[in-house]
């Protein structure tokens, strides 16, 4: 057997979990793998949410379980936002199907809360929108301020904040959290006009499974979608042309 069928084989043992965007799963060999986190990174505007409404849409479609984490205390506008675009959200929350859980940054156990949310509920679809102020807000720990990866930290020392030590430590408790028993996640982060990063803290595309990067072509007028990593998966790396619609994300 060749390399390349080596690959396909390999690829149709790891479940796949469906996007809710028929083109994307085909460019995915069937979507994302079960109980992995993937990064959805973009400029402002670029379409980061709504790939998180496709996929979570498509857990309520499927009878699924879905937590959507926010850092905006305005879930309404959110649940509105979403409507605008024709993904219907609150009949799933108003059965429990669905729930939009508001991440408060002034709290020092915001790790925890997710933590704990996870652990004692059946979700099967997790979306934190968006990892960038949760990765950087400072958490309170023995009187001084740092970043640590849980209330019980047996770190020693301090480490800066903002240090590449400190951010790699607090984003891999936060992955590690939404990796948790049967969920498979998407991350959103923002990334900085012209950055060559795919994340505005630098280090979680090293640390997720898969990373989709959304981009805006202004030479163009187009907005792009590119998979840039994804684990189990064989994908190529071309940019595929893409419209925001009244319907959400279209495929061009």
């Amino acid at each position: 057997m060749n390399n390349f069928n080596k690959n396909i084989s390999f690829e149709k043992e790891v479940t796949r979990v469906h996007t809710g965007l028929e083109e994307l799963d085909g460019l995915l060999a069937g979507g994302l793998p079960q109980n992995s986190v993937t990064l959805i990174s973009g400029t402002p505007g670029s379409g980061k949410s709504i790939m998180c409404f496709h996929y979570v849409l498509e857990g309520l479609q499927s009878s699924e379980k879905c937590l959507y984490l926010t850092s905006d205390e305005r879930i309404d506008s959110i649940v509105k936002q979403a409507n605008e675009l024709g993904f219907d959200f609150w009949p799933a929350v108003e059965k429990g199907q669905l729930k939009f859980m508001y991440v408060d940054l002034d709290k020092r156990s915001i790790h925890k809360e997710i933590e704990d949310e996870i652990d004692n509920n059946d979700y099967t679809r997790v979306v934190l929108d968006s990892l960038t102020p949760v990765a950087e807000v400072p958490v309170w720990v023995s009187g001084v301020h740092e970043i640590a990866p849980t209330e019980h930290s047996k770190m020693t020392k301090e480490m800066p904040l903002g240090s590449v030590p400190t951010t790699r430590t607090h984003v891999r408790h936060i992955l590690n959290i939404l990796s948790k028993k049967n969920c498979t996640a998407m991350v959103t982060s923002e990334v900085p006009e012209g950055s060559r990063s795919l994340s505005r803290d630098t280090i979680s595309e090293f640390l997720v499974d898969g990373i989709i990067l959304m981009d805006l072509d202004m030479t163009m007028d187009r907005r792009k979608l590119i998979i840039r990593k994804m684990r189990a998966t064989k994908h190529t790396l071309k940019p595929h042309d893409i419209a925001i619609t009244a319907g959400g994300i279209q495929f061009l």
